[in-house]
């Protein structure tokens, strides 16, 4: 019968865990036919035995104890069954002057020791009444003591438990702090202090995420499992993708700097059906043919799935349909599974004399699937074929995503120069004079510099006007220009122009004054030459692109580039640079080095030459007669050198070309 007070419920776990309903008293629990059993403390090697009682079998083991919140703790629970010897309580009876009619009941004990090696033996002594007309079993009854965190016992301790008189001498270890803090009791364990993970499916993510239980705490170190006790596999990311989460699919948990390297594990999808799809979906079956050393033929199967299944497979010939051969089905429970690297359950199964001359195929019956799956066969030609003709589309695809990703830039190149109408040398680098806006700050200085010397690092021949301000100052500004139109004619290139408000500012009003000039026809109406070219590089390039319009060839050496810090307002193009090509810095850069790379290889190589235009005081400027220009050219002067080292020749004629 159970003590009073013995009141608290038990409740047993995986880790033998038991009840206990205090920590600071021991507890006893005597069968039927004993009563008032009390135990305590004995002093080792000092107490007597008792010769009416003697044990019969000693079972020691460990269990965890807890009442209510309080945390859990150690507990060593000894079970004893012992015998009665009456002779000798008849005769303590009689020595005592006891009636015979009392002597159905009867005073005895037992003492039982513990002891680990560092520590001295621990003893305690059951003493109670027996009532041999309630014995259950003839002289036989049963004890269990409970003792509260034993002294000097730890987990993983080894302890020896023995009787006295020394008759019986077990050896039982404690539990290892890793398997208790790995069961459901880990937060109720002080010793437990291990990280914990907690889940959460988003499936409009596809996905589940994992975090830290404790909001005070990053993710921990991690490793996914299928099943409690499948091989875990590291994980160093916060989420997993939804279709690969079945349900007995666990997680293990640890701090990487802890020396104990205790670990929490947690499965927390076992209840969600709607993942079973994820096991069934990855559900996998092939077969082989073999032949027994006795002549048989025999098929082998071989089934793999994230989880551990439960159902059949057999054998069947496949016709229209495949019709089961009886007597061969086999069941997915039986046997023993395996893991592959993956860390997919595998079962494996075999069919022995078997007839092959059919080409059998196999059929598989998951439970709770709904459905059969197969048939799966040995030869399946038409899969072979079906596999090797995608393999070699994704060949071919994959080629031909390199071939255009490492001949992108050629092509582009080609199909450019085929667009105008003319093919040109790939590859090769031309000259780029690259000219200033008229109002020249800080910021559009060094922006300008930038961007000469990148063409330069593209190996571009680069001239920049502001590199060059003791030859303008030397020659002046047309002329300065005028010798660097003559290397782009020899060498092909182009004439990169900067624009910001202000230029635009004076582009327009460049243009209205021409116009006005053109309506006098030379006639002097006194008003001031501010367009003039010779009053700095920028006019003189105006000049040159209205010479290049009047010959229908806008765009052929010039073209714009703004920044978008430089030119914040939007606002259109004046009528003279209207039909330039126009890129926007830096956001197409590169296709600005792709237009100087092949579009401007034309314009040394084209049967088109640049004549140049004069000053006429009866029509203004007007194009130049190729007798002029040619008799111009032995007059020019030369161009030589480096973008910051400009050499030029003064030219012999005071006439200046435009």
């Amino acid at each position: 019968m159970f003590l009073p007070g013995w009141s608290v419920r038990c409740v047993l776990l995986t880790l033998h865990v038991y009840a206990c309903s205090g920590y600071d008293k021991q507890e006893v629990i005597c069968s039927q036919g004993l009563s008032d059993c009390t135990m305590k403390d004995e002093v080792p090697l000092v107490f007597g035995g008792n010769d009416a009682v003697e044990i019969r079998n000693l079972t020691p083991s460990f269990k965890m104890c807890c009442e209510d919140t309080a945390p859990c703790v150690l507990c060593l629970v000894i079970d004893t069954k012992i015998s009665f010897h009456p002779d000798k309580d008849m005769e303590d009876e009689d020595h005592s002057g006891h009636d015979e009619e009392d002597y159905s009941e009867s005073k005895a004990s037992l003492t039982v020791c513990y002891s680990t090696a560092p520590t001295m033996p621990t003893c305690k002594k059951v003493e109670f009444t027996v009532n041999h007309t309630a014995l259950t079993h003839h002289n036989y009854a049963e004890i269990s003591m409970v003792i509260i965190k034993p002294a000097g016992v730890s987990f993983s301790s080894r302890v020896i438990v023995y009787s006295y008189p020394p008759s019986h001498r077990v050896q039982v270890v404690a539990p290892s702090l890793d398997k208790v803090c790995s069961q459901e009791l880990q937060e109720r364990v002080e010793e437990c202090d291990v990280p914990k993970l907690s889940s959460k499916i988003n499936q409009e993510m596809n996905q589940v995420e994992l975090r830290s239980a404790d909001s005070n705490r990053g993710l921990p170190s991690m490793c996914v499992q299928y099943e409690h006790n499948g091989t875990c596999q590291k994980w160093n990311r916060a989420t997993i993708p939804l279709y690969s989460v079945t349900p007995c699919m666990c997680f293990q948990a640890w701090e990487e700097d802890d020396q104990r390297l205790r670990r929490s594990q947690s499965c927390p999808f076992i209840n969600t059906n709607f993942l079973q799809k994820n096991v069934w979906q990855n559900v996998s079956v092939s077969v082989r043919q073999g032949q027994m050393i006795n002549g048989l033929s025999m098929l082998w199967w071989n089934l793999s799935a994230p989880c551990r299944l439960e159902g059949e497979v057999w054998p069947c010939h496949k016709v229209s349909s495949c019709k089961e051969m009886k007597g061969f089905r086999q069941q997915l429970t039986n046997g023993t599974w395996t893991q592959n690297r993956k860390g997919h359950w595998v079962k494996m199964g075999v069919f022995e004399d078997i007839d092959l001359q059919h080409s059998p195929c196999v059929m598989v019956n998951v439970k709770g699937m709904g459905y059969e799956l197969g048939p799966f066969c040995y030869k399946n030609t038409d899969r072979w074929h079906w596999s090797v003709l995608v393999v070699g589309v994704m060949v071919l695809v994959c080629l031909t995503v390199l071939l255009f990703y490492l001949l992108h830039d050629f092509v582009k190149k080609w199909v450019w120069s085929w667009h105008h109408g003319r093919f040109v040398e790939i590859g090769r680098k031309s000259h780029v004079v690259l000219l200033s806006p008229p109002d020249v700050d800080d910021g559009v200085s060094e922006s300008i510099s930038r961007l000469g010397f990148l063409l330069c690092k593209q190996g571009f021949s680069v001239s920049v006007d502001q590199w060059s301000r003791k030859e303008q100052c030397t020659l002046g500004p047309l002329p300065w220009l005028h010798s660097q139109l003559l290397d782009l004619n020899s060498q092909g290139g182009r004439v990169v122009l900067v624009l910001t408000s202000k230029a635009l500012e004076r582009a327009e009003e460049w243009t209205r004054q021409q116009k006005e000039i053109v309506k006098t026809k030379g006639e002097d109406k006194g008003f001031p030459w501010v367009g003039s070219p010779y009053s700095d590089v920028f006019m003189a390039s105006l000049c040159l692109i209205q010479g290049d319009k009047q010959l229908g060839r806008a765009g052929e050496r010039f073209l714009l580039v703004k920044y978008d810090s430089h030119l914040c307002t939007e606002r259109s193009l004046p009528e003279l640079l209207q039909g330039l090509l126009l890129f926007q810095l830096p956001s197409q850069t590169q296709a600005l080095m792709t237009e100087l790379a092949v579009g401007a290889t034309g314009s040394g190589s084209s049967k088109r030459t640049w004549t140049g235009w004069t000053w006429s005081t009866s029509d203004g400027w007007r194009a130049k007669t190729k007798d002029e220009t040619a008799q111009q050219k032995a007059s020019n002067c030369k161009y030589v050198g480096t973008e910051k080292n400009m050499e030029t020749k003064p030219l012999k004629s005071t006439e200046m070309l435009c």
